[in-house]
């Protein structure tokens, strides 16, 4: 991979690798082969990684990482080649093991309040935005502002749509559309995304032995339902 990464410190107990600041499938699949190869080949001292779009954070604790750093480096210096190390021994990951979810949503009246208004400004029908959205499967690029809030990417070029300009709360369950991105709503929370549609899907328990519904890496499928269909689920 022809990027030279860039690494910087987050505080005094964590750093982040960067690749870039761009939506990319192989820029993601790179981070997430970085992610596995640290969990298998952890430094002591590491506590976390944290994936995002083109970035993995670490999280790890000084105490520990100083004696095996020695007193020829600072610790920042001597985790920053643990990551430059992780980013030289792998490759862009295909993520074999991923999951598969299909996830039912209904695109309807009040489970749908912005989708009229992307449809009319997109000069679409409601029909033709469902048909574009539910037409692909996602990837899961991320997990993040929320527990469970999943990213998801990318959506098709014409029904891509801008955040609203102010907040509004939004139900769980809630589809939306932010740019090139679309994402679902774990819980009830102010958000700016277009809502064009709503699952019955909990993608969020944290009384479950696995909390949350998706994993980064993961691919997603949208199917329509109906309001009936959505209550009885």
């Amino acid at each position: 991979m022809s990027i030279v990464p860039d690494i910087f410190p987050v505080g005094d107990s964590a750093a982040t690798i960067s690749l870039g600041n761009r939506i990319d499938e192989s820029l993601n699949g790179k981070i997430m082969a970085m992610q596995q190869w640290l969990s298998t080949h952890p430094f002591p001292g590491l506590l976390d990684c944290i994936p995002a779009y083109s970035s993995l954070t670490i999280i790890y604790d000084p105490i520990q990482v100083r004696p095996v750093a020695g007193h020829s480096s600072t610790i920042f210096e001597w985790v920053k080649q643990q990551l430059a190390n992780a980013f030289g021994q792998t490759n862009v990951n295909r993520e074999t093991g991923s999951t598969f979810h299909r996830v039912p949503v209904c695109y309807e009246g009040t489970y749908a309040p912005d989708l009229p208004a992307l449809a009319l400004e997109k000069q679409l029908d409601v029909s033709a935005v469902i048909d574009l959205h539910t037409s692909r499967t996602y990837r899961v690029f991320m997990i993040g502002f929320l527990p469970g809030f999943s990213y998801l990417g990318t959506i098709d070029e014409r029904i891509a749509v801008g955040r609203k300009a102010q907040p509004v709360m939004v139900a769980p369950g809630s589809v939306g559309i932010a740019g090139i991105q679309t994402g679902i709503y774990p819980l009830a929370s102010p958000g700016g995304w277009q809502i064009i549609g709503r699952t019955p899907l909990k993608l969020f328990d944290p009384y479950a032995s696995s909390p949350v519904l998706f994993r980064t890496g993961d691919q997603v499928r949208f199917y329509p339902i109906t309001p009936i269909e959505f209550e009885e689920y």
